[in-house]
């Protein structure tokens, strides 16, 4: 039970249950069995009965297609991440989407005699090479201090209040995706973010109480908890080696944790290369 939908990532309630709900699995065969047996294992699969403690099947939304059923293996991947084998150089891993990834290694494998399904989903679950890890990382660190420690505050002094909002959103956004890096693990689908930051060893707890605080302040209320956030990452990327600046600004933190890349080609990218 991987991929589209809020049950895969556990976050399932009863608000969830308005579109795509209800009992289901997916069953991946390899291609050659499934030219064999696809059609007839998905017919099984359909003629079971859709009612299941209580539940009457999939209420399937418009755009729900995908979600349960008999599929190649290789089809659920190039659906996610546009590729039926495993990314290697850096430019495959940056083409595919971050959400994509999340999308793509969350739920659970409850069998996988043949091993194929998972060998793939490991490579991706061991994320980003390191140096890729390093770059975005940097990007961030510029993005976060640009809209939320200098742009934010900014556009306060104008009284451009819309401006202000949409700084901070850029803000949470960009300083909740460091710490998703950090710990390495793919930033999620936006409306998920806080709930997964919830279950992330490092800064994920911190985080999510800062973002809390910043997304439920008055418009103008809200540097407090931006500048708390920056310093707990900005703490973070010292403790661990990755910066060796003083500064309370993220932006003066991305320039040494670039250096860090080994690769020449990535460290020589612009700063604020994604």
């Amino acid at each position: 039970l991987v991929g589209d939908g809020s049950e895969c990532y556990g976050f399932d309630d009863e608000i969830s249950q308005d579109h795509d709900f209800g009992p289901r699995v997916l069953i991946w065969l390899d291609e050659d069995d499934y030219l064999e047996f696809g059609e007839s294992m998905n017919t099984e699969y359909l003629s079971l009965s859709r009612n299941f403690l209580g539940f009457d099947g999939v209420n399937r939304s418009q755009f729900g297609d995908g979600r349960e059923g008999v599929y190649p293996i290789s089809w659920f991947y190039h659906r996610y991440i546009g590729r039926r084998t495993p990314p290697s150089l850096h430019g495959d891993w940056s083409a595919i989407p971050e959400v994509n990834l999340s999308i793509v290694t969350n739920g659970e494998v409850f069998q996988d005699p043949l091993g194929e399904f998972t060998r793939f989903r490991k490579t991706l679950l061991s994320y980003y090479p390191e140096d890729l890890q390093l770059k975005k990382l940097a990007a961030r660190c510029m993005k976060a201090a640009q809209s939320g420690q200098y742009n934010y505050s900014r556009c306060l002094r104008r009284k451009e209040y819309s401006a202000a909002f949409m700084a901070a959103a850029e803000f949470v956004q960009t300083a909740a995706s460091i710490v998703f890096l950090l710990n390495r693990r793919y930033t999620p689908f936006y409306k998920w973010i806080r709930r997964a930051l919830e279950q992330l060893p490092i800064l994920g707890e911190s985080a999510s109480r800062r973002i809390t605080e910043i997304s439920t302040a008055e418009i103008a209320a809200a540097t407090e908890p931006i500048e708390a956030l920056s310093g707990d990452i900005i703490l973070h990327l010292r403790e661990i080696g990755l910066s060796e600046s003083n500064s309370d600004f993220l932006l003066d933190h991305a320039p040494y944790v670039q250096s860090k890349i080994e690769n020449e080609t990535l460290r020589q990218l612009p700063l604020w290369y994604d």
